[in-house]
């Protein structure tokens, strides 16, 4: 019998935060198990009933947290992880992950997972070509973390241009693909 990938998504504050939950409901249907952390600002886009309800867990919300089963969540998810996913990684999620921050659930696991990490930039090209994003990012890649686009594409603020975050079916065959490598 083949084990279902054990996957954790970690979403961040930003207006392609929707696409996530797109995400969660395609890995569950594909045989994943999935696991969500949402950052405070991430449930300013999405809910974390909409992920509660698409993967049949409690989203991870903060450090303090404890599941019905007296589990601690981010503990427990950062050991049972195949594959950590973040995004939208907005430029400043990037800066708080390149210095190695843990003031919200999603930043925190990417210190204590042990698992590959891949991350989903998604900001305007303004952002995304200044100078310490890219130097955030190179931190990142220095220490292994995988990334996964931005492309370039319609924008949320109206033009076309390098930032958009890649589609979520991009990102499932990704990280279905990194669930099955030994």
């Amino acid at each position: 019998m083949a084990v279902s990938p054990r996957v954790l998504l970690g979403v961040g504050g930003g207006i392609a935060a929707y696409k996530l939950a797109f995400l969660a409901s395609r890995l569950v249907q594909r045989g994943a198990s999935v696991r969500v952390a949402m950052t405070p600002r991430a449930t300013e886009y999405v809910g974390p009933l909409t992920f509660a309800g698409l993967t049949g867990r409690q989203v991870i919300r903060s450090s303090t947290q404890i599941d019905a089963d007296g589990a601690v969540p981010h503990i427990e998810a950062a050991r049972w992880a195949q594959v950590y996913l973040i995004a939208p990684a907005t430029a400043d999620l990037l800066a708080r992950l390149a210095l190695g921050a843990a003031d919200d659930a999603v930043s925190l696991l990417a210190l204590t997972c042990r698992c590959p990490i891949v991350v989903c930039p998604a900001m305007n090209d303004a952002m995304w070509n200044a100078g310490p994003v890219q130097a955030n990012c190179a931190a990142l890649q220095a220490r292994g973390v995988q990334f996964l686009g931005p492309v370039e594409g319609h924008l949320a603020e109206g033009y076309d241009a390098i930032g958009r975050m890649v589609e979520p079916d991009t990102m499932l065959e990704h990280v279905l693909r990194l669930a099955a490598a030994p």
